[in-house]
């Protein structure tokens, strides 16, 4: 499977990671500080939708690079959709 090749996108990803990072550290913060349950839970969630669209950003740049190159090379896009399934299926 290919690497992220594009370094705007791939310095966005990271940028994006380290914010959920942040986050998370901010959860565990807030555990050992001993605050609610629901204040807890909705910091949780933010953590798993930054991580949910971090995904969706990586795998649509993998969707995007790989498609010029193989139509460039003339390749079959079938390989890339089983690679793209095997992406999405992850999330699962």
């Amino acid at each position: 499977m290919a690497v992220l090749t594009d370094d705007v996108s791939r310095q966005q990803l990271l940028n994006r990671l380290k914010r959920a990072e942040g986050q998370l550290r901010g959860v565990q913060r807030m555990i050992e500080e001993g605050q609610s349950c629901m204040a807890i839970a909705t910091q949780m969630a933010a953590v798993r939708k930054a991580l949910d669209s971090s995904f969706v950003n990586m795998t649509v740049c993998f969707m995007k690079q790989e498609l010029q190159q193989r139509l460039k090379e003339g390749s079959e896009v079938d390989d890339l959709l089983g690679d793209i399934q095997q992406l999405l299926n992850q999330v699962r």
